[in-house]
């Protein structure tokens, strides 16, 4: 799996391409980003990774994401549809980054219509260890520097290039 980090800012970074919105929102979306490992929990409760409640399983898929986005989306009174775009965006986003990590068993993308799991062909970001003190360890440094060169820098590049597409925009009015 890719860490917390990578799901946080290409979370927010997602978000803030799909439009000028709450901070709130943008700040969920990137929150929502890394829900799906909420999976882990099976893990203590004997649900094994092979299942497909197991990590990487039915949390991961496309079709999670779009009912919780939706669910969550129901909290909202105004902007509904780019609301729920953002979040599920978001949630999607987080198997997507899963999908190209060097480890695992490959993502349920397509759950509950298959419960196969798929990595995408480009598998560039290092895959990170499970827990925090694994994660400060030579293999977590690894596991940084790929994610900053392969989604730190994307993502901060998506940003910037937002702000300035928004200023231009405001300047033309």
């Amino acid at each position: 799996m890719a860490s917390a980090f990578a799901h946080i800012i290409s979370g927010y970074a997602i978000g803030d391409t799909i439009g000028k919105s709450d901070k709130k929102i943008l700040w969920l979306g990137a929150a929502l980003a890394c829900f799906p490992d909420i999976d882990v929990i099976g893990w203590f409760n004997g649900i094994g990774y092979e299942s497909v409640y197991g990590h990487r399983g039915f949390t991961h898929s496309i079709c999670f994401a779009i009912v919780l986005g939706g669910l969550i989306t129901l909290a909202f009174k105004e902007n509904r549809w780019r609301i729920w775009l953002i979040l599920s965006l978001c949630l999607v986003s987080h198997g997507l980054l899963d999908a190209m990590t060097t480890g695992g068993r490959g993502i349920a993308f397509w759950w509950p219509f298959s419960d196969e799991r798929y990595f995408l062909p480009l598998r560039i970001i290092k895959v990170s260890p499970i827990g925090i003190s694994n994660f400060f360890s030579e293999w977590g440094w690894r596991v940084i520097k790929s994610e900053f060169i392969f989604v730190g820098i994307p993502s901060v590049l998506l940003l910037v290039f937002n702000r300035f597409r928004r200023s231009q925009n405001q300047a033309k009015t």
